[in-house]
């Protein structure tokens, strides 16, 4: 009798082993096919910017056309190339212009749009529905639709070749994007700590540079790093505005090294796109774990 119970029990047993066995093989072949689609996809990727980082090692005739991804010669002679700088100009001058570009946009932007972000989420005006309406609607047009008018309005006021037309709207909240991202954070901030501080006799200037703006350090990071490699890659706004080569930021020295009329050097062009990538790649390192911390806060919300 027992021998029959005994039995049924080490099929099921036998059966158990089976299906777990073969789960595992599922999730193994499963979790092998992720990972190599995984890597082709990271190889597609990054092959552009190992192509790019490759080629600023190669000499210039070697470089369009050119099959092979590993450079044959030219060492670094095109980094010294391109940091004796172009027509004339050092390579330092369109790093300082396109600094302060950056950090100018960085300090307009985190200046004006927590204050409009300030005002959208805690104080009652009449008409802030309707602004804000506005604002958000600025946000679905196209750049390209306002480019003439605004080129008209600074060039009646002189402005056209200095750095104003790029630099006075991030200090007016004219983007859009970073005042509705703060807006966001601030109605996440519990109200009961303006309400202490109004009961305390403070008033919203108080409120917002001594509770406010301290909690807003992740939103702020966020918009400094967002701000400052939009700036740092601009090309179409500083080839409106700026017209004597003194004044180019790093894209539009980029541009001088292709002359469709005689010799461009592609070389040089390379290697000096690899140097104008590592300003944008130090400023994400140094700020990326308040970014990271800044993310990992929203989600403890609520």
């Amino acid at each position: 009798m027992s021998q029959t119970l005994e039995h049924p029990q080490t099929e099921r047993e036998v059966r158990s082993a089976r299906l777990r066995k073969r789960a595992r093989a599922r999730r193994t072949g499963g979790s092998v096919l992720f990972h190599a689609f995984a890597l082709a996809v990271l190889v597609v990727i990054l092959y552009p910017a190992v192509w790019m980082l490759m080629s600023s090692f190669k000499p210039g005739n070697e470089i369009i056309g050119s099959v092979s991804l590993l450079p044959t010669g030219g060492g670094l002679q095109n980094y010294a190339t391109a940091l004796e700088g172009i027509g004339g100009i050092s390579f330092w001058t369109f790093v300082l212009n396109s600094l302060i570009l950056a950090a100018g946009s960085v300090l307009g932007i985190l200046l004006s749009c927590s204050l409009a972000a300030y005002a959208f989420a805690r104080m009652r005006f009449r008409g802030r529905n309707l602004f804000f309406v506005c604002m958000i609607a600025t946000m679905l047009l196209p750049f390209h639709v306002v480019i003439i008018p605004q080129y008209i309005v600074f060039n009646e006021l002189g402005m056209i070749n200095t750095y104003w037309p790029l630099l006075l709207g991030k200090f007016l909240a004219t983007e859009s994007f970073f005042v509705f991202l703060m807006i966001q954070f601030i109605r996440g901030l519990p109200r009961e700590l303006d309400e202490a501080a109004v009961i305390d006799g403070a008033g919203h200037p108080r409120i917002f540079f001594s509770i406010i703006l301290p909690l807003m350090k992740p939103a702020l990071v966020t918009s400094a790093i967002f701000a400052f490699i939009w700036s740092w890659n601009d090309f179409f706004g500083p080839l409106l505005y700026l017209k004597e080569p003194g004044m180019y930021t790093m894209p539009l020295a980029l541009r001088l090294y292709v002359d469709q009329t005689s010799t461009s050097d592609y070389g040089a062009q390379m290697a000096m796109a690899i140097l104008a990538l590592l300003p944008v790649l130090l400023f994400f390192f140094a700020f990326q774990r308040q970014l990271v911390g800044g993310v990992a806060t929203q989600g403890l919300k609520g």
